[in-house]
């Protein structure tokens, strides 16, 4: 067992080497030793971002920009009947096979299936099966999103039992459905939101914000798309 006298003196020494440490450092920059730690006064964002808001329009352009330069297609449409013709024609563009979905109604007054012969489409919910192998076998993943962030070109969506996290992350492409009236600013505007969203009050298990197909890099900057996520994005906006 260790000496307790011991402990105290070796604590002492160290205490005594650390103040000549910092003794030392505060004469080379010619002031005295600061003991208090600065004061804090601001918290959190400034006032003025706080403050900042763009009009629904300014959203919609600033995000369509900041969504393009990260790689991501988008495209505006006044209606879900719009929306719709829009998915129809990427899928046979892709000329995909398997759809996973958000469990959603607007999402299954869409029609899909019909888009192309041979489509099978699948909604997420607790009583399919093997939801994960699907989704890691779809070659696009469709959702209505929660929120969208013009001023980082963010989406984002909240996993629930009928929305499952695997849909934005395992397919090989993904379409965000974004209704103009959920467009923010700031990030900080949607966190404030978040926690309000469940009717039990409890926080959902995933909270993903998504901006732009997958990049990895290396430690020799290799940058590869959709390694880690889906290559391509697609985000459609109606309203």
């Amino acid at each position: 067992m260790a000496n307790p006298d011991y402990l105290v003196e070796l604590e002492k020494e160290s205490k005594r080497r650390q103040a000549e440490f910092i003794n030392h450092i505060a004469k080379r920059l010619g002031r005295d030793q600061t003991t208090k730690p600065p004061e804090h006064p601001f918290r959190g964002a400034p006032e003025f971002w706080k403050e900042y808001n763009l009009s629904l329009e300014e959203k919609v352009q600033l995000f369509m920009e900041n969504w393009e330069k990260v790689g991501g297609e988008v495209t505006r449409v006044s209606t879900m009947e719009e929306a719709g013709s829009y998915i129809h024609h990427v899928i046979r563009t892709m000329e995909a096979k398997y759809l996973l979905c958000f469990d959603q109604e607007e999402l299954k007054d869409l029609s899909l299936e019909s888009a192309r012969s041979n489509v099978e489409v699948t909604f997420w919910n607790p009583d399919q099966e093997d939801l994960l192998n699907k989704a890691a076998g779809a070659d696009i993943g469709i959702g209505v999103v929660d929120f969208a962030i013009a001023h980082t070109g963010t989406v984002l969506a909240m996993s629930s039992p009928f929305k499952g996290r695997a849909i934005s992350l395992l397919p090989t492409a993904f379409m965000a459905i974004i209704k103009a009236d959920r467009l923010r600013t700031r990030l900080g505007e949607v966190l404030k939101e978040v926690s309000y969203r469940n009717d039990d009050g409890a926080m959902p298990a995933g909270v993903h914000f998504v901006t732009g197909p997958s990049r990895s890099a290396d430690i020799e900057n290799d940058l590869t798309i959709g390694v880690h996520g889906p290559g391509v994005m697609y985000a459609v906006i109606v309203g």
